[in-house]
């Protein structure tokens, strides 16, 4: 019975493992289905950091093809996600300031609209009039996460819409627990003078 308890302990902790096993020795199916498990979440954390759903689309490839490329390298002494999920960051990090740089210079239109047709649609039990406001709402949060700078923007994204724990999200951005406090308080306080800007008072 410890045994058994054993190993389920060990799945909560990284149940990605024996996927990565395979991974490590050439098992293409293997990491296909790490791909399969993951993508969403990697696609998600991008567009929050980036703001475009092309561009988090491209993100996330880039963020695998790195994976599968360094994934012998990998050595298992923290969860698989957690060193996925900071390549993504990373790579987002990277591409918005491609973005930035882009629209600086006027070389590129960023339509403030992109990726608004992706929001979940609601629930059919809403009235047409609960629908607006909630998308409304949703695109007022993801419109003041984009104005965040860049370290704000981060820690919001993982902690108050992944829901990563403190821990994870420190060691993905290699910084302390309490950096990562402080900031995601600082985030808060200006997300919700943000939101108070549009809505009122909160």
């Amino acid at each position: 019975m410890s045994n058994m308890l054993d190993n389920i302990g060990a799945v909560k902790v990284d149940d990605d493992r024996e996927l990565v096993l395979l991974s490590q020795q050439g098992d293409q199916y293997a990491f296909e289905q790490l791909v399969i498990r993951h993508q969403k979440k990697m696609v998600n954390i991008a567009f929050r950091i980036t703001g475009s759903y092309e561009d988090a689309c491209d993100v996330t490839q880039d963020a695998f093809v790195s994976a599968y490329k360094e994934i012998k390298r990998f050595e298992l002494r923290s969860r698989f996600s957690t060193w996925l999920y900071t390549i993504t960051v990373n790579l987002s990090k990277n591409r918005l300031k491609q973005i930035n740089t882009a629209r600086d210079r006027h070389e590129i239109s960023i339509h403030a609209e992109e990726g608004a047709v992706h929001i979940d649609p609601p629930s059919q039990e809403m009235s047409a009039l609960e629908a607006l406001e909630k998308r409304d709402v949703k695109k007022a949060v993801q419109d003041c996460i984009a104005k965040l700078e860049e370290d704000f923007r981060i820690v919001v994204v993982l902690r108050d819409i992944q829901g990563f724990a403190y821990n994870e999200i420190s060691e993905m951005l290699r910084v302390a627990e309490g950096t990562v406090k402080s900031r995601l308080f600082r985030a808060r306080d200006m997300l919700k003078r943000c939101l108070k800007g549009r809505f009122g008072e909160l």
